[in-house]
């Protein structure tokens, strides 16, 4: 004899119809007392409107993250290669003065600079290379020779380049070169970095937001299952079902509704990457997906950041949904 709370209903048929049809394992056992079989019912219902709009919002929202961790991983990627491309070259200039013979001061500092120590080339920039980086500024067809425009040399740091190697360029052209300007880019390289990591902090802010929307939607979906359930998790719950047994049944539930949302909006985050990184160029203005700051392209462990975070987003769903049922039921007496 099942004990019951007297303030619940305590109808065998009722009971047993319940049990039959959320405990199908068991029908044998309770078919007799109750009449004709019936299809097994699960606790959750597989296909719902509140599970089609979860999955909904969670493709929604591991899309909005999948973008997130591949712009993040995009804009990394560009300013590595530009810091490492900086990192790469020095240049020397040398402004005009009264007196100043250019070109000799030019050939100087060439000299000077390749007989340093991880200097693997040294070379000045002619007048045509010289105007062509004033064009934006001056026009095209610029003749220079008559200007007082400032020369330059390109300098190109060796694999076994050290910080003493620029101390050392640098010491020598303020001695031998009075007439030059060293210039190391550590402003522009200290600017990207700076750029990288605000970029990275917030898409952290980004992701932690919709973590956020994502789990408050999880609880709101889940609370309403449970009260469109709450009969059969009542039956449940009083003839002594663990709440653990209760509890993996909805888990099961929203994982599968976390899967399917994850792989949409995961698949759709990638998709949109690989299309922008590889659709011909006449489809863009200039190159496909070109930026400020250059291609914005993906690779392997963005596309891989992106599949993870459809996994993690699965998860948080399953797990979510599993702490709500244990609180939903402990306020079930």
């Amino acid at each position: 004899m099942i004990d019951m709370p007297n303030k619940r209903p305590a109808l065998l048929p009722d009971l047993l119809a319940r049990l039959r049809r959320v405990l199908p394992g068991r029908n044998h056992e309770i078919e007799g007392t109750s009449g004709r079989h019936q299809p097994p019912k699960p606790i959750v219902p597989s296909a719902t409107v509140t599970g089609s709009a979860l999955v909904a919002v969670v493709a929604i929202m591991t899309f909005l993250a999948g973008i997130t961790i591949g712009s993040v991983a995009s804009v990394r990627t560009v300013a590595a290669e530009w810091t490492s491309e900086i990192a790469r070259e020095t240049t020397i200039q040398i402004k005009p003065g009264d007196g100043l013979d250019v070109k000799a001061a030019l050939a100087k500092a060439v000299t000077v600079a390749k007989a340093v120590p991880g200097i693997a080339n040294a070379r000045p920039l002619d007048e045509r290379e010289t105007a062509a980086l004033l064009e934006p500024w001056l026009g095209a067809g610029l003749d220079i020779s008559n200007l007082p425009v400032p020369r330059m040399v390109v300098v190109t740091l060796g694999p076994d380049a050290t910080p003493e190697t620029i101390s050392t360029l640098r010491s020598t052209l303020a001695t031998q070169v009075p007439s030059a300007s060293f210039d190391d880019h550590r402003q522009w390289t200290q600017r990207l970095s700076s750029t990288a990591r605000m970029v990275v902090v917030i898409g952290l802010a980004v992701l932690a937001l919709v973590s956020a929307a994502t789990v408050l939607s999880v609880v709101f979906a889940t609370r309403a299952a449970v009260d469109a359930g709450r009969s059969v998790v009542e039956v449940l719950h009083f003839v002594g079902a663990r709440d653990g047994f209760i509890a993996a049944e909805f888990q099961r539930h929203f994982l599968t509704v976390g899967l399917k949302g994850g792989a949409i909006g995961g698949g759709a985050a990638m998709a949109l990457f690989f299309l922008a990184s590889t659709l011909p160029s006449w489809i863009w203005v200039g190159t496909p997906a070109d930026t400020l700051i250059g291609a914005m392209t993906l690779d392997l462990r963005g596309y891989g950041g992106i599949l993870g975070s459809s996994v993690l987003v699965s998860l948080v769903t399953a797990v979510t949904s599993r702490v709500t049922v244990y609180r939903t039921l402990r306020g079930i007496s």
